[in-house]
């Protein structure tokens, strides 16, 4: 769903960001939301009358301590491509993430939700799939069963092993249950290589934390 932002001039200069803990969204990954709260139906509301991209970024302080967290200083920019209204007035929505964004500042616009000055600069490489990289998938498939043994959860291994790179990364970086400074750091990573690097240390590591690698047929 890039498609139709090919440079950083078909990017807004402020988008409205939802702030939420433990949530990661990467360049054409795809994030299902459940809204509810009526700041963020709101929210949506707006975004469909506007550009349709929200803003997933983590907040840096916990939740339920204060009205107004810190926020993280990058996200991601989605583009809300799914959208179905529910019988008791929830929106069930999804996001596919579009550009990483670094937040110049928060505007103060009277909204009930927030709202940030979006410099996408730093990540214009977001803009195109990633081409010709290596990818380590049979150390990244060992790391992951290993990881779900350890937690007795299962996969749909023929989907797993016929994915595509980037749409299997993505998935795994957004679903698996990583802390959230983990999350920051998958999001964060400097370019692809990087990524998957950090995802499957991640993995890694939670194995042998778990009680060390297991045998998995």
């Amino acid at each position: 769903m890039s498609g139709r932002y090919h440079t950083l001039d078909a990017l807004p200069e402020s988008i409205p960001v939802f702030p939420l803990s433990g949530v990661l969204l990467l360049p054409r990954g795809q994030l299902p939301l459940n809204i509810f709260e009526p700041r963020y139906l709101t929210m949506v509301d707006a975004t469909m009358a506007g550009t349709r991209l929200i803003g997933m970024i983590q907040p840096v302080e916990p939740e339920e301590k204060t009205l107004k967290p810190a926020l993280a200083q990058v996200g991601c920019a989605g583009r809300l491509t799914s959208y179905r209204e529910a019988e008791d007035g929830r929106y069930l929505i999804t996001l596919t993430g579009i550009c990483r964004f670094r937040v110049e500042a928060e505007l103060e616009l009277g909204t009930p939700f927030r709202q940030v000055r979006a410099d996408f600069a730093p990540y214009v490489s977001d803009l195109a799939a990633p081409e010709g990289a290596d990818f380590p998938r049979e150390r990244l498939i060992g790391a992951l069963k290993a990881y779900l043994s350890r937690r007795d959860l299962k996969a749909d291994w023929q989907s797993v092993l016929s994915a595509p790179a980037e749409t299997l990364v993505n998935a795994l970086a957004m679903l698996c249950p990583f802390e959230p400074a983990e999350k920051q750091a998958l999001l964060e990573a400097r370019d692809w290589s990087e990524r998957v690097a950090i995802l499957v240390a991640l993995l890694e590591m939670a194995s042998v934390s778990a009680g060390g690698p297991a045998s998995v047929n």
